[in-house]
């Protein structure tokens, strides 16, 4: 398999709605189906057809309370609410399909260790190793109050509380269960070899974990290890332990500092820095000619709501963007935190003063990764040309209208990709970590800190 091959990911949300807003109007938005099975299985077998690596599914466990200090206009433009549980529908998707991979976002801050990584398992097994885990520390207050103490854990404490999360996990998938631990020995009645399954005995800061884990061994025994952390403590994170990171960069020399500086962690903390797969989050809006994509673009830019835009902005920012006049551009408001945001998106444009409102449609066609308009041979030119210029590994495929967007690129995309040969024509390898590393690399490579917990087994086999 060609190292340098795109890989593509589609990335949604198990709700009507996801990083888009006002757009779940479109006539040709499917959102309204996310409650139905035959509509998830329906997507699966498509991005299959389309020779996807895999479905990345995000999740929140709080919801955009920030604009007028309310959830009101996040309920009107479904920001992200409703939103079901993403692993649910994931067993369904697998059973429609063969090879898709599937990326399913979860956090350290509000479920014990030993039940995800029991979930986890679970899949892996009913997926046959098709499956990884994003790991999120969560931001939303809301989510705090909801599940939590009633308040946020401080954001260093959250990544720390993490690190020691997965610790734990890779005690439970690497070292409690031998290899050989089930012989299903029926002639002596024994199911499983109690002497090859071990108590973890983890006492921790945050967790204490003595006992052995209630599953045996999975395809991949990890997940796939996804993160998407932007912070300094993100970013360490992801560089210790990320088998891919999903990244959010606004230009091409942005996110070529970002793979650099990631790579460079990963050799510090001992890793081959190529094995830290990037993945830049992007939206594409394709029709057979570059004419009809930018139509189609202006169309759905007409469709966005300026309050759903805001509800998910305030909320990502966690600053009330109602106290703003739409149209005053931000760098005359005097507060630290309007300058912060005048500066994320002075780096997308330096010569243009950003209001609120040209945020809201900015960020309203596809959330904050940049937007690629235009012909089958004009997305192949970008696609490529992002991959060359900054050593990423591939895209995370947004949409602005649901399920439509993906089947686009999909009919007109992919086949030019697949004629130029950056995108394959049959998928090589079953597990979702072949396909990130090639045939045969269904475990954790060896220079992954994982693995140390599955040298330790062997150590004491």
């Amino acid at each position: 398999m060609n190292d340098r091959r795109m890989r593509l990911f589609a990335f949604d949300f198990q709700g009507p709605a996801h990083l888009s807003a006002g757009l779940w109007r479109h006539d040709d938005d499917r959102g309204a189906r996310y409650t139905d099975l035959k509509y998830w299985t329906e997507y699966a077998r498509l991005l299959e057809e389309g020779r996807f690596d895999g479905l990345f599914l995000a999740d929140n466990v709080g919801y955009h309370d920030v604009y007028e200090q309310s959830a009101a206009h996040a309920l009107r433009d479904a920001a992200q609410l409703p939103s079901n549980d993403p692993s649910m529908v994931v067993s369904a998707m697998a059973s429609a399909t063969t090879h898709l991979g599937f990326g399913i976002t979860a956090s350290t801050s509000y479920e014990h260790p030993y039940a995800l990584a029991r979930r986890f398992s679970t899949l892996d097994h009913l997926t046959d190793g098709r499956v990884g885990w994003n790991l999120v520390t969560s931001y939303a207050d809301s989510a705090a109050r909801n599940l939590g103490t009633g308040r946020q854990v401080p954001h260093d404490e959250r990544y720390a509380m993490a690190a020691e999360y997965l610790e734990v996990c890779y005690k439970l998938w690497e070292y409690s269960w031998q290899e050989d631990a089930v012989v299903l020995d029926r002639a002596n009645g024994v199911y499983a070899d109690p002497d090859r399954v071990r108590d973890i005995a983890h006492h921790g800061t945050y967790f204490d974990v003595p006992g052995f884990f209630l599953c045996e061994p999975s395809p991949q025994r990890t997940p796939v290890i996804f993160q998407a952390g932007g912070s300094s403590k993100g970013r360490a994170l992801a560089a210790a332990g990320a088998e891919a990171v999903f990244a959010n960069a606004t230009s091409k020399p942005a996110l070529k500092r970002q793979v650099d500086d990631l790579r460079a962690q990963a050799a510090e903390a001992g890793r081959d820095p190529e094995s830290v797969r990037v993945l830049q989050m992007l939206n594409v809006v394709c029709a057979p000619t570059d004419e009809q994509a930018h139509r189609r673009h202006e169309e759905y830019r007409r469709t966005v709501s300026y309050a759903g835009a805001m509800a998910r902005y305030s909320g990502w920012t966690g600053l009330d963007m109602s106290q703003f006049d739409p149209d005053v551009p931000l760098r005359h408001v005097k507060t630290d935190a309007g300058q912060t945001m005048v500066d994320l998106f002075a780096k997308m444009d330096p010569d243009r003063d950003w209001t609120p409102r040209d945020i809201a449609e900015y960020i309203g066609v596809g959330g904050t990764g940049p937007t690629l308009v235009g012909s089958p041979s004009t997305v192949a030119d970008e696609l490529e040309s992002w991959m060359r210029e900054t050593g990423i590994d591939g895209f995370n495929i947004g949409h602005a209208v649901k399920y439509q967007d993906i089947a686009d690129f999909i009919e007109l995309v992919v086949p030019e990709l697949q004629r130029r040969g950056s995108v394959w024509q049959d998928y090589d390898g079953s597990t979702l970590r072949e396909k990130l590393y090639g045939p045969g690399v269904t475990r954790l490579r060896d220079d992954h800190p994982g693995s140390a917990h599955r040298d330790r087994q062997l150590q004491t086999a």
